[in-house]
C-alpha cells in the first residue's frame, strides 16, 4: 500500500473528503444518507464492531456507542452531498482516520452494493485529505463544510436526487444535536450568534468565487 504524503498524527485536524467513482451519486435517497450517517457514528470505535445489525443490537441492549476515549477520531464538521462528502476531522487513536474511512467505505459499499445489485468500487479511489495546520483555516474550512450545500445549491450544481445533510444546525440552534466536538471552533467566537455571522459572511465570499472555488473542488477530488 502507497504511503500518503500527509500523515497522520494524533491531535491534528484533517479535511477529508471524497466522491462517488466517476462523480456518480453515493446516496440515492435519504435512507441511503441515513445509514451511511450511522455508519459515521458506529465505525468510530476502537474495537471492530462487526455489522451495523449487530452493533445496533448490542446498544439497544447495553446502550450508548462508542466514548469519547474509545473513538478512533473526533468529527468537527461534516457536510453530506449526493454525489461527495467533506469532514473534518481530528485523530483521536494511532492510525485512526485510516482504520476508520477504511471501515467506512467497506461497509458502506457493500450495503449500497447490495441494495442496488451491483458490484465494484462506489468511491473514486482512496479518500483525499489535507492537514488543518492553522486556526484560521480551520475557522473557514469549518465555514465551507458547514455550508458546502448551501455552496452547490446556490450554485446551481447540486443534484436533485436527494438533499444535503450537514453539521450546520448543531454549530448554530441552541438545541443542536451533539455529534461534532464544536469547541475548538465555536471556542474562538463570543457564541453561536457570533459564529453564524462569521460562517455567512465566509459563504459569501465563496460565492463571489465560485468558479474559482468549482474548479478548486474539481482538482481536489481527482
Amino acid at each position: 500500500m502507497a504511503t500518503r504524503k500527509v500523515p497522520f498524527v494524533d491531535g491534528e485536524y484533517y479535511h477529508v473528503y471524497n466522491r462517488g467513482v466517476e462523480k456518480r451519486d453515493i446516496f440515492s435517497d435519504y435512507n441511503d444518507m441515513n445509514r451511511f450517517f450511522k455508519s459515521m457514528e458506529y465505525f468510530n470505535a476502537l474495537e471492530p464492531i462487526g455489522s451495523i445489525y449487530e452493533k445496533h443490537f448490542i446498544d439497544k441492549k447495553f446502550g450508548g456507542s462508542a466514548s469519547k476515549s474509545e473513538r478512533l477520531v473526533n468529527f468537527i464538521a461534516y457536510c453530506l452531498n449526493p454525489n461527495h462528502f467533506h469532514f473534518i476531522l481530528e485523530q483521536v487513536a494511532d492510525k485512526g482516520i485510516e482504520k476508520f474511512m477504511h471501515r467506512l467505505g467497506t461497509g458502506y459499499t457493500r450495503y449500497f452494493n447490495d441494495k442496488n445489485d451491483r458490484s465494484g468500487s462506489l468511491f473514486q479511489g482512496r479518500f483525499k485529505s489535507i492537514h488543518i495546520d492553522s486556526d484560521n483555516y480551520l475557522l473557514h474550512l469549518s465555514a465551507y463544510v458547514n455550508l458546502n450545500h448551501l455552496v452547490h445549491r446556490l450554485g446551481g450544481s447540486a443534484s436533485k436526487s436527494v438533499d444535503s445533510r450537514s453539521s450546520w444546525r448543531e454549530y448554530i440552534a441552541e438545541d443542536g444535536f451533539g455529534f461534532c466536538e464544536k469547541d475548538i471552533v465555536l471556542g474562538q467566537f463570543k457564541d453561536k450568534k457570533e459564529y453564524k455571522i462569521f460562517a455567512d459572511g465566509t459563504l459569501q465570499d465563496i460565492l463571489e468565487r465560485r468558479y474559482e472555488l468549482d474548479n478548486l473542488e474539481d482538482f481536489l477530488l481527482e
